[in-house]
């Protein structure tokens, strides 16, 4: 009989990251991430033009002014840094992850069990119920905040009360009208903090994440698979552009390539992404005088620029899907975020959110990945600052803390492994 492999925490993390710099990305990614989510939330839904009349261009944080919704804000004109289900959804998921981590046995790797995920969510759906019912007086106020909470979780926790349950009709009819049946982006807003939890080894966060994608619909798992892999990347010390193409070409263990007739749509769309940065690099300085476009005030990079942005906006455009919120368009835009901004961090924030659409869960994603390449340190720092000081003294969401959390987390496990 063969000897079991031997367990090496080196397959499962990057040791050569230090605490400090591991402590850098992993805050990089959640701040980087509620900014994206923050810029956005203003505008959430909008079409380029409407917020281009509106605002003209967007390159900073505005107040969120928005009727309060569960997807959306949780209150009424909340101040600039504030986000939406899409911080909250990276938060709640630090505390699975990091509760996963104090039950995992010792000199075992961390797996993600979809199981035990649906009974997490469960409990959280539970406590929301039972708020609400404890929710006294006739205000109509908090009753409303209340029930934002429980409607924030219903939709998932229909899935999550079959999977748990080992209800497989059940859990099979509720993911088929999850969100009226669209194939939403569920998976992806959370993928990335299952990157991080395996920093360095996008292999392990692609299977990961992939097997708690419950709520994905067709190829949208391989695309919450794939976020968390290109999050997980972003972790490598000497991380590049030619290893984040190396993830989408190479990172298939579920074998997508091989699909007959379509093959794999994920990296389709990387193509598809890469054609339209291509075409709009093409547009030249003389292009641009011929369009003759009006710059937006404040804007602070060239007519060139600009003129590119509008052809790959239009290209955009062409290809979008009945709904903002589709996993392969929220995939095609954050991968035409990052090459067209070479992945840097704000030029890729303004390319998202001027383009509308499901702006900010798509800056969320982009903002996640870009933040765990460059580090909180590589934020612009007034942003950062007020989103970490927003989330914490409004939204009660304090992310600093988290980072923390999740980085003792994982440091935990290279004790395990050293002692072996």
């Amino acid at each position: 009989m063969p000897e079991p492999a031997a367990y090496l925490e080196a397959d499962y993390q990057e040791l050569a990251l230090s605490d400090t710099v591991l402590y850098d990305k992993i805050l990089g990614s959640l701040i980087g991430s509620a900014i994206g989510d923050a810029m956005g939330a203003p505008t959430e839904m909008w079409s380029q033009t409407d917020i281009s009349e509106e605002y003209g261009y967007v390159d900073s944080l505005d107040l969120v002014l928005r009727e309060p919704s569960p997807e959306g804000p949780w209150n009424y004109n909340l101040p600039p840094g504030a986000g939406t289900d899409d911080t909250r959804w990276k938060d709640l998921l630090v505390e699975y992850v990091v509760g996963e981590h104090h039950e995992r046995p010792p000199a075992t790797p961390l797996i993600l069990d979809p199981g035990r995920f649906s009974a997490f969510l469960n409990t959280r759906y539970a406590s929301s119920i039972a708020e609400l019912k404890e929710t006294s007086g006739l205000e109509p106020e908090p009753l409303e905040d209340a029930m934002r909470r429980v409607t924030w979780l219903q939709e998932w926790a229909r899935i999550t009360r079959a999977y748990a349950a080992g209800d497989i009709d059940g859990y099979r009819d509720a993911l088929s009208g999850f969100y009226g049946g669209e194939m939403s982006c569920a998976g992806m807003l959370y993928a990335p903090v299952v990157g991080a939890a395996f920093p360095g080894r996008p292999d392990e966060a692609y299977e990961a994440a992939y097997g708690i994608a419950l709520f994905d619909l067709g190829y949208a798992r391989d695309l919450s698979g794939l976020t968390a892999a290109l999050t997980s990347v972003a972790f490598l010390p000497t991380a590049r552009p030619a290893d984040f193409t190396r993830v989408l070409r190479e990172v298939d263990p579920r074998g997508f390539f091989r699909s007959r007739l379509l093959g794999r749509i994920a990296y389709q769309q990387f193509k598809q992404a890469r054609a339209i940065v291509r075409s709009a690099r093409r547009v030249t300085v003389a292009d641009a005088r011929a369009m003759d476009l009006e710059l937006p005030p404040a804007y602070t990079y060239d007519s060139l620029t600009y003129a590119q942005t509008r052809r790959a906006y239009e290209l955009l455009a062409a290809a979008r899907q009945d709904v903002p919120f589709h996993a392969g368009e929220v995939y095609l835009i954050n991968l035409t975020a990052l090459l067209f901004s070479n992945y840097q961090f704000q030029p890729a924030m303004e390319f998202v959110t001027n383009y509308g659409r499901d702006n900010d869960t798509v800056a969320a994603v982009t903002g996640a990945i870009l933040g765990a390449l460059h580090g909180y340190s590589g934020l612009p720092t007034p942003t950062r600052e007020r989103v970490v000081r927003v989330n914490r003294e409004v939204l009660a969401i304090d992310l600093e803390q988290r980072a923390r959390a999740l980085t003792d987390a994982v440091l935990s496990r290279r004790a395990l492994d050293q002692e072996q």
